[in-house]
């Protein structure tokens, strides 16, 4: 079972996927460290404004995938600025106490979370599995037992999905799906667990088998389908998240929104 989904292909397809993968990596590790609430205001919108730019797909597509991540946005901020310390008091009702150094504690970590959202979103919609892990062996030398164990582990998602939904089908023709209660719940997570473990154990063991068969343990002297390697795109990608690192701090400095500079201390 396929989902499609239109789908239009920006240059960010054609980066190298092991690249985006380690500048992904070093864009959550930097985010991290940003404490000054102006900063993150500016870089988490500049991130948006490149995940609706280039992420390809639909504008309704993209704003679906939104969705989650800003009802993480709001719990982990709203939880931050009702239940927060700070010497500034805002707004105070019981146990709920909202205070200034609370509010931008708060929407500091809701941001940063929409940030990581946007990283994983870019870097998610851009690049196809199998391009990324014929990249990590061509580029980083993973070791081909991995990298095509795991694009085969990936090409069973679906297969389970659709076993699931058949399942399914079949219990529902057999009136199984109508009963309630919870004799009713173990006995159907007992008709969907055996049959979809028995199925996954034999499969991945004609996997296995023939994977060993076409020498994919073998290490070195390989020739691969797809040559995944750098081009103009590569310095594009780098460029345009320096141009958004840069302007984010430009900005902050120049033309702040609030006078705080570090929400860790006020």
């Amino acid at each position: 079972m396929q989902l499609a989904l239109y789908n239009n292909k920006t240059w960010m397809y054609q980066v190298n996927p092991s690249l985006k993968l380690m500048l992904m990596i070093i864009l959550f590790i930097s985010i991290l460290f940003i404490h000054n609430i102006n900063v993150m205001i500016n870089l988490t919108s500049l991130f948006l404004v490149v995940y609706l730019l280039f992420a390809g797909y639909s504008l309704k597509l993209k704003s679906l995938l939104l969705i989650p991540f800003l009802i993480l946005f709001l719990s982990s901020s709203m939880s931050m600025i009702m239940f927060g310390k700070g010497d500034t008091t805002l707004f105070q009702a019981g146990i709920i106490h909202v205070t200034e150094e609370s509010l931008f504690r708060g929407v500091h970590l809701g941001l940063r979370s929409m940030a990581f959202a946007f990283c994983g979103l870019i870097f998610a919609l851009t690049t196809k599995p199998v391009f990324l892990f014929y990249s990590l062996m061509q580029q980083c030398k993973l070791p081909p037992k991995y990298a095509y164990g795991f694009m085969a582990g990936v090409r069973l998602l679906p297969i389970m999905l659709e076993e699931f939904f058949t399942i399914r089908k079949a219990l529902m023709v057999r009136g199984v799906e109508q009963k309630k209660g919870l004799g009713a719940l173990i006995k159907k997570l007992h008709y969907y667990s055996i049959p979809l473990l028995s199925q996954s154990i034999r499969r991945a063991h004609r996997i296995a088998v023939a994977m060993e068969a076409k020498r994919f343990m073998k290490q070195q002297n390989r020739t691969y389908y797809y040559h995944i390697g750098y081009g103009k795109n590569d310095v594009w990608f780098i460029g345009v998240f320096i141009i958004v690192y840069a302007l984010s701090y430009l900005v902050a400095f120049y033309t702040p929104f609030f006078p705080i500079t570090d929400v860790r201390y006020g």
